[in-house]
């Protein structure tokens, strides 16, 4: 593992990723993208510092600390989302009384 401890060095891109271990690789991925992302120091000395606290200890906050940082994380897309389904023979039903209906409106 690379670490940062003075503020005057430039913040290193830990090198820890586990791809056998599923939500540790994800964390991993999002935590690199974020890191990418990033340009500024303290930013990625501040990622660093989650990543490692992560890999330490697994906490449960790791994505509520990271979204500060992500740019694809949308305000707009969080909470339940409505998942509509059907019958199979309500489908078919609705595909036919579809395509009788543009058959006819030519």
């Amino acid at each position: 593992m690379e670490r940062n401890e003075s503020s005057g060095e430039k913040a290193a891109k830990l090198m820890i990723d586990k791809p056998s271990d599923f939500l540790f690789h994800a964390a991993y991925t999002a935590y690199s993208k974020a890191w990418d992302e990033n340009l500024s120091e303290d930013a990625r000395t501040k990622l660093n510092s989650i990543m490692l606290s992560f890999s330490a200890g697994g906490s449960s906050s790791f994505y509520s600390q990271l979204d500060e940082f992500r740019a694809d994380a949308n305000s707009d897309f969080r909470g339940r989302s409505m998942i509509r389904s059907q019958r199979k023979r309500a489908w078919r039903k609705e595909e036919q009384k579809k395509a009788r209906m543009s058959r006819h409106k030519k």
